[in-house]
């Protein structure tokens, strides 16, 4: 049976989420309270961390801030009751692997839950490959080794959230190819996100960040204008 992790100060939301989860045959764990969320989610695995942004004693932001410092790599969803577009781009900045703004339907949580746990289980059925035959991607003074989750840019190890290494792995595994930002949805976080491409740009500006010698004039990660992007490597 999965953990799920929920860290939510409004009794009613997380009898909503616990009810509808249970049905849904996920064990349910709660934390009304920052601190107690952090230490739990620091202690014990989990399948998928519910967040609710505004927390007593320690808000979600930190506490995403503090579990990637820590390499806790589960995946988080964000609750917040804020719809400005800046709460979302620094909830996935900080490592937050979705979003959700509150009211929310129980469903498009749960299918939201389905589609990140469906991902990470596809990733971790991959078996790797013999250490004499590492595989590994490389362009120009960029090397990813898709086997240990490890990017060097100019032989410098670089840091990437996992929805950044995946977007990355995704884009250099059809280079030269325009996906689109449906596309990259679909093949990244696995769910119809209906109006909701801004989370593409989002990482793909963090991507131009940590790979581009000048991220406003990019050289690899290209934008076809009104339709998606493209890793351009030179043949």
């Amino acid at each position: 049976m999965k953990k799920v992790l929920i860290i939510e100060d409004e009794l009613s939301i997380v009898k909503l989420l616990q009810y509808n989860l249970e049905k849904e045959n996920y064990s349910v764990e709660v934390a009304m309270d920052g601190e107690e969320g952090l230490n739990l989610a620091l202690e014990n695995e989990y399948a998928i961390i519910l967040l609710d942004l505004m927390l007593p004693s320690k808000d979600g932001m930190e506490i995403c801030k503090e579990l990637r410092g820590e390499k806790v790599d589960t995946p988080i969803i964000m609750l917040t009751a804020k719809d400005s577009e800046i709460d979302k781009i620094v909830g996935l900045e900080i490592g937050a692997d979705d979003y959700i703004t509150k009211p929310f339907s129980p469903r498009e949580v749960i299918a939201r839950i389905k589609a990140i746990i469906r991902r990470v289980e596809k990733n971790s059925k991959h078996e790797p490959l013999p250490e004499t035959i590492e595989k590994v991607i490389k362009f120009d003074d960029i090397v990813i080794y898709p086997e240990n989750f490890e990017v060097y840019v100019k032989e410098k190890k670089v840091d990437f959230t996992p929805k950044e290494f995946e977007l990355l792995l995704y884009l250099a595994e059809n280079k030269n190819r325009i996906l689109s930002r449906e596309q990259l949805l679909l093949a990244i976080w696995d769910y119809d996100f209906t109006g909701e491409t801004r989370i593409v740009d989002v990482h793909i500006s963090h991507l131009r960040d940590k790979i581009e010698e000048n991220p406003k004039k990019p050289y690899y990660i290209k934008t076809a204008r009104g339709f998606g992007y493209k890793l351009e490597v030179p043949k």
